[in-house]
This record gives structure tokens, C-alpha cells and sequence, in this order.
């Protein structure tokens, strides 16, 4: 009544049985390995949030100091955007000049803009030093006063920072151990010139 008997049947059942089970282990494993990947994002979460706030707690006491520095008085403290969420926080800026009210980053002037960005820079250099920092014409909107606490800071800070600074600021350039200058050649092609200015003394006698 069942009809003509399949004589592999038994095999196919086994086959597919151990299929069965392979794939079986092979699911389990991918759960264990997403707990895992879980386990480890939540633990580096916690350990980035953190070093975060470590580093920013530090960066804002160096910022604070270096911006009444470079604007010689005002003061100014960096604020987190969202502190209840860290993965989703930004940084901003306010910031008090000497003899003004206490604003934010956009309504400074370009030269007050500049500055300030040169202290956080700082700051995060003087907590965590890299081995070279370029500066692009950071100086250009900037006065004498403000010129010389620029290069007092790139002075000190050069002691664990090697700066290649860019610049048209003679005041800035005093600051420098080696200067490049790029001119135009007879033949009009650009040429390089460079100059230790440990040796100056030696090239004037």
C-alpha cells in the first residue's frame, strides 16, 4: 500500500541528519561569536567614554590657561553638547575676552577665531604631544601682542613638538631654528632656499 520501497532512504536520512546537525553547531557559534562582538563593543564603549572624559576634563584645564595666555587675560572652558550621551556629544567653545562679555565661538572676529583654535591645539598637544604639528598661516589675522604669546607657547611647546609653521610674519619666523624660503630664479623656476639661524652669526662674520 506504501508503495515501491527506496532502499537509500536510510542513507539520505543519515546524510541529512548529520547536515542537520552541522548547521545546527555552525548557528550556535554565530550566537556565541555575536554575544562575543557584543560583549567586546560594550566594554570598549565604556573604556572610550572614559578615556574621553579623561582626556577632556585635562584638555579643558590646558585650554583654559592657554587662551588667557595667548589673549593676555579673558578666559574661556569647553562645554559638552549632550553630557548624558557621550557617544553622541559634540565640544563647543565659550569664550570671555578681556573687557567683553562671555560668547560664543561664532561671534568672535577672525583673528579671535584663529587664536582661540591655536589654544585648543595647544592644549591638546601639551596633554598629548605629537611628534610634528604644520601650522598654515595661523598668525595671518593676528596683532604684534598676540603675534608674540603665539611664539612664546610655539617655543615652549617645541620642546617635545616639532612645528612647521607657515607663515609671512617676521615676528614669527624669529621663533624658527631653521627657515625655508621659496623664490623665483632667473629662470623663473622656483627655487628652495634654507637657513639655521644658529649659523647667522657665523655667516655674518
Amino acid at each position: 500500500r506504501m508503495g515501491a520501497i527506496n532502499p537509500e532512504a536510510q542513507r539520505e536520512f543519515e546524510e541529512v541528519k548529520e547536515r542537520f546537525q552541522f548547521l545546527t553547531e555552525q548557528v550556535a557559534d554565530l550566537h556565541k561569536a555575536e554575544r562575543d562582538v557584543h560583549a567586546v563593543i560594550e566594554e570598549l564603549d565604556t573604556i572610550m567614554e572614559r578615556e574621553f572624559i579623561r582626556t577632556f576634563e585635562a584638555v579643558a584645564i590646558e585650554f583654559k590657561q592657554i587662551f588667557t595666555r595667548l589673549f593676555g587675560g579673558g578666559s574661556a572652558r569647553l562645554v559638552l553638547t549632550n553630557p548624558d550621551d557621550m557617544t553622541d556629544t559634540g565640544i563647543d567653545i565659550e569664550a570671555r575676552l578681556p573687557g567683553r562679555r562671555s560668547q560664543g565661538l561664532s561671534l568672535l572676529s577672525g583673528g579671535e577665531r584663529s587664536l582661540t583654535a591655536t589654544a585648543l591645539v595647544f592644549s591638546l598637544l601639551k596633554i598629548s604631544p605629537t611628534p610634528f604639528c604644520v601650522f598654515d598661516e595661523v598668525d595671518a589675522m593676528l596683532d604684534e601682542a598676540n603675534v608674540g604669546r603665539f611664539r612664546e607657547l610655539l617655543r615652549e611647546l617645541s620642546q617635545n613638538t616639532q612645528f612647521v609653521v607657515v607663515t609671512h610674519n617676521r615676528n614669527t619666523v624669529q621663533a624658527a631654528d631653521v627657515i625655508y624660503g621659496v623664490t623665483m630664479g632667473r629662470d623663473t623656476a622656483s627655487q628652495v632656499l634654507s637657513l639655521k639661524l644658529d649659523e647667522v652669526s657665523k655667516l655674518v662674520e
